[in-house]
């Protein structure tokens, strides 16, 4: 495990026109959590892409990271986010599948204390050393199996899942506070749901907030 403390996105570049249009065009699709907008709007995706993919970073796409993985759509980012913020205030986030950083950078923005665990080594060094780059102080970093969570910091206000589960793993549940919410995507590739699942003490509520695509969420570390 490692760690980045104190304030958080202060190094963060100012908001290019692409960007703005970006927020824009996530404004017109329903986005509309202006907390969320504005971190969106704050977040330099095209520090977070690959070189050659850098003229893209601001399409409202997902794109090829290595390693059979993506960064999420700008607008699964929000609307994931903005389901995690709705009607709260969460202040201890864990994020499975830190990726790229990029999901893990707009938490960053929002919440007092991200954690964030990545099973595949080279995705998690790369993605701390580029949050460390941003000035990013309230990420806590570990390699992980993320299907397991992460037990030590637990219990956590909310968690994100950034890729499909087969089904929802009962250690995310258990690791939320009594009024945690975890957002995840459950089913098959291709006929995935956003599950939106509020705990109430012993027991829960589901919402679905209907079709996306993520790659699978894998046990194991490589």
């Amino acid at each position: 495990m490692s760690m980045l403390r104190s304030h958080r996105g202060a190094a963060a570049p100012a908001t290019s026109s692409a960007q703005q249009r970006l927020v824009e065009a996530l404004r017109q699709q329903g986005v509309s959590n202006e907390r969320v907008l504005a971190a969106l709007g704050k977040v330099p995706r095209h520090q977070f892409v690959d070189d050659a993919l850098k003229n893209r970073a601001y399409e409202n796409n997902a794109l090829p990271i290595g390693h059979a993985q993506t960064i999420s759509q700008p607008l699964v980012v929000a609307m994931m986010t903005q389901a995690l913020l709705t009607g709260r205030r969460p202040q201890r986030v864990l994020e499975v599948g830190t990726g790229s950083g990029y999901q893990t950078a707009v938490l960053a923005e929002l919440v007092t204390t991200v954690f964030t665990v990545e099973r595949i080594k080279p995705l998690s060094e790369a993605a701390r050393r580029r949050l460390a780059g941003l000035n990013y102080r309230n990420i806590h970093f570990g390699y992980a199996d993320g299907i397991n969570g992460w037990p030590p910091y637990a219990p956590y206000d909310g968690i994100i899942v950034t890729a499909g589960a087969a089904a929802v793993p009962e250690a995310l549940i258990q690791q939320l506070s009594p009024s945690g919410r975890l957002i995840i995507p459950v089913g098959p590739q291709g006929a995935q749901s956003l599950r939106v699942i509020d705990r109430r003490g012993a027991g829960i509520r589901e919402q679905d907030m209907g079709a996306v695509s993520f790659v699978p969420l894998l046990a194991g570390k490589v």
